[in-house]
């Protein structure tokens, strides 16, 4: 088969296989080939409910070979993510480092349903990386700021640019509720604080208006006290004696 015939061979598959993904889209995946070149797709995987990559949204390609479905695309990830580099082929068994293992059979939607398998297990591979969730966790979060700089992506999935947008000013409303309801936090000490000070202060300012400092006070005191007490014994020996 020549250059030509195999190039036109994959353009036909391809475009059947975009039509049946429109149609039956793979959950978490959308995938979009480039306008200039049908053989470059480039997908965005929506991170998976309870895994570390929740929330995130991670940018990649397929880059197939003109006698595709013969052979099979090569896989890459743009978007840090924690599980695989970037920018590097990856090893995946639906990816051109197997062709042993490829099948003409599968199609597009095989491909981003087996990449989104092998992103959500642990397995070891090549261009897989070992990362703490947390790390992962951290990633998503960030992923959204990421993929807005690079111009592919926004031209790519508008749609889910502006979710992403969206989910963004949400984050920023949140942040900023949240450092304000700190900081009335903050006055309301501030003002309980001074209420507090402003009380001693004004005890302390009564006992210099009457000329005794806190001891002196205290001593007053507890001579009214003892006195009290000496006027009670007094009266109850003479009622005492009287009764006697």
């Amino acid at each position: 088969m020549t250059s030509r015939k195999k190039t036109n061979s994959a353009t036909e598959r391809l475009r059947q296989d975009y039509i049946r993904l429109k149609k039956d889209p793979v959950p978490y995946v959308v995938a979009e080939p480039l306008p200039s070149n049908i053989l470059e797709w480039h997908y965005v995987v929506t991170g998976p409910e309870n895994t570390p990559y929740s929330g995130g949204k991670y940018h990649g390609k397929l880059v197939f070979p003109p006698d595709f479905p013969y052979k099979p695309p090569s896989i890459y990830m743009i978007t840090p993510n924690g599980r695989f580099k970037t920018n590097v082929r990856l090893c995946l068994s639906i990816s051109d480092y197997h062709p042993d293992t490829w099948n003409p059979a599968w199609s597009v939607s095989t491909i981003l349903t087996g990449l989104l398998s092998f992103m959500a297990e642990k397995s070891p591979t090549l261009g897989s990386i070992e990362m703490p969730d947390c790390e992962r966790r951290r990633l998503a979060v960030e992923s959204l700021d990421f993929n807005l700089r690079n111009k592919v992506f926004c031209s790519l999935f508008p749609d889910t640019v502006e979710e992403m947008k969206e989910e963004l000013r949400q984050r920023a409303e949140s942040k900023s509720s949240s450092n304000g309801s700190a900081e009335e936090m903050g006055q309301d000490k501030t003002s309980n604080s001074v209420s507090s000070n402003n009380s001693t202060s004004g005890s302390r300012a009564e006992l210099r208006a009457n000329g005794q400092s806190p001891l002196q006070a205290f001593i007053t005191n507890l001579v009214i006290f003892v006195s009290v007490v000496l006027f009670g014994l007094v009266v109850q020996y003479v009622v005492t004696r009287s009764s006697g």
